[in-house]
């Protein structure tokens, strides 16, 4: 059994930056892709940004350039630097995490951008 549990967020003005850590339990054989995903109220979970155990990445359009998403293969775990945030930003931010192709989800954690 896989548990994520991630850390970090509240609530940030606009501009501003906060930095989500999400850590996998279980040991790291078996875990290939980790990432980020965000639902809004009233809207669909959509991607963030995930990072393949190789290191490569892929960000959502809205992010790049302002979100890095990084992680450290011995520790089991995903950040996710976000910068300049914006209002449209805020959202609950959910850890994904895939072991044998299998998705595990971190309970989620709230990131709010005021104006």
């Amino acid at each position: 059994q896989v548990q994520v549990v991630e850390s970090g967020g509240g609530l940030v003005q606009a501009g501003g930056s906060l930095g989500l850590s999400c850590t996998a339990s279980g040991g790291s054989f078996g875990i290939n892709a980790m990432g980020w995903y965000r639902q809004a109220p009233g809207k669909e979970r959509e991607l963030v940004a995930n990072i393949m155990r190789g290191g490569s990445t892929n960000y959502a359009d809205s992010v790049k350039g302002r979100f890095t998403i990084s992680r450290d293969n011995a520790k089991n775990t995903v950040y996710l630097q976000m910068n300049s945030l914006k209002p449209e930003d805020t959202a609950v931010y959910y850890c994904k995490v895939e072991k044998f192709s299998r998705p595990y989800w971190g309970q989620g954690t709230q990131v709010t951008v005021s104006s």
